[in-house]
């Protein structure tokens, strides 16, 4: 893990801005990534970090691997953002065939527009960001007949963990063999055991999986995953799962939950509140 990680951590945390999110580069987003099988751990020490008086105001990274930059910095400090763009695109760019290649994330109210544009960058993709105000309730969904809920604390099968995660993301109807890849995410130092749900199938399948993040200081829950079975769909699993672990967040003192941009988060009550914006530049 980068040796700066929890500074790092730290100071998302206390920089944390609900109205362009850092970028979203969340802090909960952050330490989940770090776990996360498809990270690339070797090369964190390209990371930029800026610094005053031994505090850091600016940060650089990618999000899972080379050829991804986002950039976070402490309010104040955004005259920061043209150096920390000039470093991404040495030090986080993508090089293949002689060519270098460079995804910026940003949101739409992150004010990184002109400079992306003057640099060369092209929006080649966009994503909704979402929450779930927990001032609207949560809805309450039976669960199907034969069907359980349990919590990580309860059983933590790692075998029918990976094996519901695997499924349920569409990889195919046979896992491959990488527990460890399972055991890797749950060594972040706020994976908590009692948020992550667990909907076990008659047969003792685990059939829907929600794992939930908390961070108490900005009183907000960030789920991450989220996966159900294909066999196992079409149930009402997912919202079941999802809204139970956004109640057990609750507990911890959040007031809100980020979720993801498909159809399902609208429909179970989930709001826009902004966009992520993805720029593309590739240089000779």
């Amino acid at each position: 893990m980068l040796s700066d990680f929890e500074r790092v951590y730290k100071f998302l945390k206390n920089n944390y801005n609900s109205d362009h999110f850092n970028g979203y580069l969340l802090p909960s987003f952050y330490e989940y990534a770090h776990t996360h099988s498809y990270f690339d751990h070797k090369l964190t020490h390209r990371f930029g970090l800026w610094e005053e008086n031994s505090d850091i105001v600016g940060v650089a990274c990618y999000e899972m691997r080379l050829g991804e930059c986002i950039m976070a910095v402490k309010a104040g400090y955004e005259d920061l953002y043209p150096e920390m763009l000039t470093y991404g695109e040495k030090e986080l760019s993508e090089e293949k065939d002689g060519s270098h290649t460079l995804t910026v994330y940003s949101t739409d109210k992150q004010g990184l527009d002109d400079l992306l544009t003057e640099r060369g960058y092209e929006v080649c993709d966009t994503e909704t960001i979402t929450i779930y105000p927990y001032e609207k309730g949560f809805k309450e969904l039976p669960l199907p007949e034969g069907f359980s809920m349990i919590s990580l604390e309860d059983e933590n099968d790692l075998k029918q963990i990976h094996a519901c995660l695997w499924k349920g993301f569409n990889h195919g109807p046979n896992p491959d063999d990488d527990i460890d890849g399972r055991l890797l995410m749950q060594s972040a130092p706020r994976f908590n055991k009692e948020l992550t749900t667990v909907i076990k199938a008659h047969n003792g399948d685990y059939a829907c999986f929600a794992g939930m993040w908390e961070d108490t200081q900005n009183q907000y829950a960030y789920l991450e995953p989220l996966a159900t079975v294909p066999e196992y769909r079409r149930m009402g699993l997912a919202t079941i799962a999802l809204m139970e672990g956004m109640k057990k967040s609750q507990k911890y003192g959040a007031k809100y939950c980020f979720g993801g941009q498909r159809e399902f988060y609208g429909i179970i009550g989930f709001e826009n509140v902004g966009k992520r914006i993805m720029w593309k530049k590739t240089w000779g």
